[in-house]
């Protein structure tokens, strides 16, 4: 007896295949999660740019690692054959955002786990990690740093500017300031004692103060 005998005997005879019910239960029930989680990363967006195709592929990844899964179940010697092939893979998509890390990993988990025949698991697993995220990626509060930027007129206007802006925040930290002819550009990072944020109008209108924004930053700031 050969080799090829002995491994036919002993595996190919004895593969189970998935039936056409259990596939299109587990690939619907993917498709469902799937969407759960482009809903969730929809709601807790906090990018510059939304991507619609970053949705859509968390719904794909889910379908995708559903089918695989599936199919390396069902066939011992395909699962040998799709490792290999899955081993030569390399993404070289720059992730922009921490927490679509989180997502990507959320979507393949839960296509394996369904595939895994575990759907308690998957939908209760999602559905808790939709409520943490919905409750901690939206958290807004006033502790969170902003950045003004500053359009000054000279030296005294910016030492006045910078004195004020001490007065009204909890913190109030020099990033980057950049010198022209007649024109002072400031870049501070603050901290706000509350939600109101009337204190930049009252700026824009001090003396020798061009003009004054504020904006949200999300620690990627480099100066």
């Amino acid at each position: 007896m050969t080799f090829s005998d002995i491994f036919k005997s002993s595996f190919l005879e004895k593969v189970a295949s998935v039936s056409l019910l259990d596939m299109g239960i587990s690939l619907l029930l993917a498709l469902c999660v799937g969407i759960f989680i482009f809903l969730i990363y929809k709601k807790t967006f906090q990018g510059v740019m939304y991507s619609s195709s970053f949705g859509v592929t968390l719904i794909a990844l889910t379908l995708i690692s559903n089918f695989v899964i599936l199919a390396i179940t069902s066939n011992v010697v395909l699962s040998l054959g799709m490792v290999g092939a899955l081993s030569i893979v390399r993404f070289r998509t720059a992730i922009k955002e921490p927490l679509d890390i989180a997502f990507l990993f959320w979507s393949i988990a839960a296509g394996i786990v369904l595939a895994a025949g575990l759907i308690p698991l998957a939908i209760i697993g999602s559905v808790l990690i939709g409520v943490v995220l919905l409750l901690f990626a939206n958290r807004k509060s006033h502790v969170n740093p902003y950045i003004v930027v500053l359009n000054l007129d000279n030296q005294v206007s910016e030492e006045s500017a910078v004195e004020y802006l001490k007065e009204v925040t909890d913190r109030c930290v020099i990033k980057s300031k950049a010198v022209r002819k007649d024109n002072i550009e400031l870049n501070a990072e603050i901290r706000l004692k509350n939600d109101n944020t009337a204190f930049i109008n009252i700026l824009s209108d001090m003396a020798g103060v061009k003009n004054a924004v504020l904006v949200s930053y999300n620690g990627e700031y480099m100066g």
